[in-house]
């Protein structure tokens, strides 16, 4: 009863442990990884040889040749295995023109491809898969054309990374136009059916404010999105908001959040403080996750007034507020290609703002 003394660090227990339960990996490389973490917990070859169905010799090579190589161990040989059928021209035309298809394609599809490169679909699938092409998945992108976009930027990202003490961070934004709309038919009692075409019943808007913190929201609907509705949205948020704590307010500079009205109701109550998202960038503001939760919702339903719409809409807000989900901001440093020492001094410099914000 053998046992081969295998120790691992970390990031090779993570790594081998993320191969077993990866769906892209193959199972000669899943085996082989179950292999060295039944070895590094204990067992005997001849367990470890029943468990992965290999010989008991093999089971050996690998533990050897990953005590030696580690992880670069466990994969094969230069030289080993079947050739490939494939000709380098056809490899090269399907990776190196997966996203330049000819102007009658718009896109190449694996069947396209396979006709164009002079081999099998399955073969464009296995080599697209392997270099994590798609063609079929097209990202969008919008560039800010706000001048103060960095400034805003950090007001509003400092707000998430570093709130400060006695102040509350409100996400608020609001969601018009929300349709009413009557199914003309019921759903097929066989699974989850709808028709395509419906009633229009009327419209209402929903004013939101996401408590950063908390997860809970604050949400009155209305008719309207005017400033008169605005402001009394933020009459509501200061009823319900402790006295003596600063509020800060991050929402998207739409001309009803910066009307005069508002912008004197503002000033005699100075422990609102406003932090503008950029221009076309809605995506800072949290409460937008909430909405998009929220479309789903009202997309598979049926309403044949707007007081119905209103009525759903406050129960299953209801439900959310009793069991909140706080939304994090979770985005890596490196995707506003910040280098560190300018993140830090940016950090500091947010936290020295909303300090003396609070104090005011």
């Amino acid at each position: 009863m053998r046992k081969m003394r295998i120790e691992l660090s970390k990031e090779e227990y993570e790594e081998l442990t993320k191969r077993i339960r990866s769906y892209t990996v193959s199972v000669r490389d899943q085996r082989r990884a179950k292999v060295i973490l039944l070895a590094a917990g204990g067992s005997t070859q001849e367990h470890i040889a029943t468990e992965v169905s290999l010989t008991r010799g093999a089971v050996g090579t690998w533990c050897r040749r990953f005590m030696k190589y580690r992880l670069a161990g466990l994969d094969d040989c230069k030289g080993r295995g079947r050739k490939s059928s494939l000709s380098p021209k056809a490899v090269k035309a399907v990776l190196d023109e997966a996203n330049s298809p000819p102007p009658h394609l718009g896109r190449f599809s694996c069947r396209t491809m396979a006709a164009h490169a002079g081999i099998s679909p399955a073969s464009v699938q296995r080599l697209w898969s392997a270099n994590d092409i798609k063609p079929h998945v097209t990202n969008t992108f919008k560039l800010s054309t706000d001048k103060a976009f960095e400034q805003e930027f950090w007001d509003v990202i400092g707000l998430y990374l570093s709130p400060s003490d006695k102040s509350l961070v409100l996400c608020c934004d609001e969601k018009y136009q929300i349709q009413a709309h009557q199914l003309t038919q019921s759903g097929l009692p066989v699974g989850a059916t709808t028709t395509h075409d419906y009633y229009r019943n009327g419209t209402l808007t929903l004013f939101a404010s996401l408590n950063y913190l908390e997860g809970k929201l604050i949400t009155p609907t209305t008719e309207y999105h005017r400033p008169q509705e605005w402001l009394a949205f933020l009459q509501k948020i200061d009823k319900k908001t402790p006295k003596k704590f600063a509020i800060h307010l991050i929402s998207n500079n739409y001309g009803t959040h910066k009307h005069p009205e508002v912008s004197a109701w503002l000033d005699e109550h100075p422990k609102f403080h406003m932090h503008f998202t950029p221009t076309s960038s809605s995506w800072m503001n949290l409460v937008e996750q909430f909405f998009r939760g929220l479309t789903g919702f009202l997309v598979e339903g049926s309403f044949n007034s707007v007081k119905q719409l209103s009525d759903s809409i406050m129960a299953h807000l209801a439900e959310h507020n009793h069991n909140p989900m706080r939304y994090i901001w979770m985005a890596e440093r490196y995707l506003w290609k910040a280098k560190e020492e300018n993140f830090m001094w940016k950090m500091n410099d947010a936290r020295e703002n909303l300090q003396t914000a609070s104090n005011v």
